[in-house]
């Protein structure tokens, strides 16, 4: 780890450095998950700064929700990359990294001279990942492209249409999501491959390559074979019924997944002769059909007697959770997962938890979401900036903020 700080702890990744050098949520997720396990993560924005600070925010004086936990574990550092002084401080900074993630189109890159190519003579070492919506060899490398551009250009929303009739997105930013983890994971390989050869690389997360093969895992179906033997689709997953299910008192996954469990579900609601015409040969390839059966008659007990009756059969169940009550959860011990912290410039907020849990190194939030610009004089103090010096990058004198 030639390029970072030492190690002062415990965590996987204490003593990395990574530039956050992304907006919006791809990359700032991605680097938000190595900030979580240690790496001392600079995000490095724009004067105005990245645009997901505004959204949904409680009033106009305050970072929004979504930034709140996304940044977390970073600092802010304020830079112009496009005068010759911000374009150096973030030169100096990156000639202090391990790592670089960035989510900005090749042409941009190009434009301020910030390409793999441009960066990697000064640092060998440094693990560069770009991560744009198409490959930067492709007719599309330049297009704007947001998590529905993705959706809809690696096949979600072509599932979508085939079990609802319509061509939706998906109602969670899951090409973001889905990609911002695939970065993490591919920069961690190609950290521990510099490890292990002394060379830094280049690293390219296409969005709608990553969707494309992540919906395809499933439901490549009998696309897989050449010649074909039959259409795509995974057929568990694209029928109607493939839905949670009402209760007494609510609605729950209750997911009889072999035939032996459609024996008992149907034996305790009293109807074992629903199962007529299924075998255990068969049962699969008239998963449909089982749905419409489960369906009638999910609603004759609560939804706290489902789970019993599912724990003593050991058939797969989970009450829908209600996102209003999610800090509510039975499963979540002592709330873990959204525990209240204080924020110096927010006051109380919900932190979302790591859902990883290592049993000999902490992970979770060391430092809040900065504010814009909030560690701009002490990082570049650290790099020997004097405070003349951050004033004539900043504009500002060498206050942090």
């Amino acid at each position: 780890m030639s390029h970072s700080t030492p190690a002062s702890g415990t965590r996987p990744l204490d003593g990395l450095r990574v530039i956050d050098l992304a907006s919006v949520i791809m990359g700032p997720y991605a680097c938000q998950i190595l900030g979580d396990l240690g790496a001392d993560v600079i995000k490095i924005e724009s004067p105005v700064g990245d645009v997901m600070r505004h959204v949904h925010r409680r009033d106009a004086d305050t970072i929004g929700a979504l930034a709140l936990n996304i940044n977390r574990n970073k600092r802010s550092v304020r830079l112009d990359l496009k005068t010759p002084e911000g374009k150096q401080a973030a030169l100096a900074l990156i000639g202090t990294a391990d790592a670089l993630i960035t989510n900005m189109r090749p042409r941009a890159l190009r434009k301020l001279g910030l390409t793999y190519e441009d960066l990697a003579e000064s640092n060998p070492g440094l693990v560069y990942c770009n991560a744009q919506g198409f490959r930067s060899d492709s007719p599309a490398a330049d297009y704007a492209a947001y998590d529905e551009v993705i959706q809809a250009a690696s096949g979600m929303v072509d599932l979508m249409r085939r079990v609802t009739g319509q061509p939706y997105y998906v109602p969670t930013a899951m090409a973001d999501k889905v990609c911002g983890m695939t970065i993490a994971y591919a920069v961690l390989a190609a950290l521990l491959g510099r490890e292990r050869t002394g060379k830094g690389q280049h690293v390219e997360v296409p969005m709608a390559d990553t969707m494309f093969a992540f919906t395809l895992v499933e439901h490549i179906g009998g696309q897989a074979y050449e010649p074909p033997a039959g259409p795509v689709g995974f057929p568990r997953s694209l029928e109607p019924g493939h839905a949670a299910f009402p209760t007494k008192d609510g609605y729950a996954c209750v997911l009889p997944y072999t035939y032996r469990d459609a024996e008992a579900f149907f034996t305790f609601v009293g109807h074992p002769e629903a199962l007529e015409g299924f075998t255990p040969e068969n049962f699969q390839s008239k998963i449909g059909e089982l749905y419409e059966l489960l369906a009638r008659y999910t609603d004759g007990h609560t939804t706290a007697e489902w789970e019993a009756f599912c724990s003593r059969h050991s058939i797969p169940f989970a009450p829908v959770m209600n996102l209003d009550h999610a800090g509510e959860h039975p499963y979540w011990v002592d709330g873990h997962m959204l525990d209240v912290q204080q924020h110096p410039h927010v006051g109380a907020y919900r932190v979302i938890g790591d859902p990883v849990r290592y049993s000999g190194s902490p992970s979770g939030v060391r430092r809040p979401c900065p504010e814009l610009g909030e560690d701009t004089a002490s990082v570049l103090a650290e790099i020997g900036y004097t405070p003349e010096q951050v004033a004539a990058v900043t504009g500002a004198p060498d206050a942090e903020r």
